[in-house]
């Protein structure tokens, strides 16, 4: 299944590559069926190659950042729904977090379209880049209380911020928590469950708090993040 798949760099030119994505791109980038959108082109280049990675992959590069995506947002999707994978890459750091990437995220999960990224050791982070979600501005309800009338309370105040809210728990708790919510001034928001990322389990989810609870009965009391859209 064609994918978008977001290949986090390191934020020191100097620094190798993760290893996993090193490997998936040598095996990958000279394949037809690949776009590969960096945030420049000099940047990009560079790092490639300091890599190591196919001088011929250079071919595959798409600019993807502020000035362009309006551009190329259109074809990206396009490329993606005929059968390419497409990989997103940055001059440093996490694509889609804070960056252009977020919107062609969205629009990714708008169209049914599997996001994924290699591995990145902050979960808060890659669930926010990957639910495609404007978190410019995000709040960090963190693990909500057990006690109801607590638990009630801090949904509320999540509730009344005009923002992306990122909550956790146990993995016992998730049914629980989405019950709560389903209950809650945050039903009628847009959800991203990521549960097990980086791992061969991992399964996203992003749509109402129905689909949610829908998803969590299939799954086996995972470790997840929930994020939770603004307004």
């Amino acid at each position: 299944m064609s994918k978008l798949i977001l290949i986090p760099t390191p934020l020191e030119e100097s620094l190798p590559l993760e290893p996993v994505a090193l490997e998936l791109l040598q095996k990958e980038c000279l394949k037809k069926d690949v776009l590969i959108l960096v945030e420049e082109h000099k940047v990009g280049r560079q790092r490639w190659l300091k890599w190591g990675l196919p001088r011929e992959a250079i071919d595959h590069f798409l600019l993807f950042n502020e000035h362009t995506q309006n551009e190329a947002y259109t074809q990206v999707i396009s490329e993606i729904l005929k059968g390419k994978t497409v990989y997103l890459m940055s001059d440093g750091g996490l694509p889609a977090f804070c960056d252009p990437g977020q919107k062609l995220v969205k629009a990714c999960h708008e169209k049914k379209i599997v996001v994924t990224s290699t591995p990145f050791p902050n979960s808060i982070s890659l669930a926010l880049a990957l639910s495609g979600m404007d978190h410019s501005k995000f709040s960090f309800g963190g693990f909500l209380s057990t006690d109801p009338d607590l638990r009630k309370k801090e949904l509320d105040q999540l509730a009344s911020r005009n923002e992306t809210a990122v909550v956790m728990d146990t993995p016992y708790r998730l049914k629980a928590l989405l019950s709560d919510i389903a209950n809650s001034r945050l039903k009628g928001r847009t959800f991203f469950l990521a549960t097990h990322l980086n791992s061969e389990n991992e399964k996203c989810v992003y749509g109402p708090i129905a689909e949610m609870v829908k998803a969590s009965e299939a799954l086996n009391k995972p470790e997840f993040v929930l994020v939770i859209s603004g307004k």
